[in-house]
């Protein structure tokens, strides 16, 4: 692991240590985990994400890319056929298009 990611990753686990509510934390650890082929870190993180924010289209996508990645694609068409609902309801046309792309994909 680089120093650079190192520090980002120590960065973001002190931004959650003081909010554990905080989404811009809990996605951007997410992604680091998932960058290192650390899902197992990765997918509570992001699920907890969409707890607290169930209109975050990204993290449906992620959350739907790393449960493809594991190969437990029902899980991932739940994860993503919600995120395609609640980007209708938001109007969210490009987060829309890319999920039922990845939606596509399985």
């Amino acid at each position: 692991m680089s120093d650079a990611r190192a520090q980002r990753i120590a960065a973001l686990n002190a931004m959650l240590d003081a909010d554990p509510d905080d989404g811009f934390a809990l996605y951007g650890l997410a992604m680091e985990h998932k960058a290192l082929d650390a899902l197992e870190a990765a997918e509570p993180l992001l699920r907890r994400l969409l707890v607290l924010d169930p209109g975050h289209h990204y993290g449906h996508y992620q959350l739907g890319e790393l449960l493809i990645a594991d190969g437990r694609e029902d899980e991932a068409e739940a994860v993503l056929d919600a995120g395609i609902r609640r980007a209708e309801q938001d109007g969210a046309v490009k987060a829309l298009g890319e999920l039922i792309a990845l939606r596509d994909q399985i």
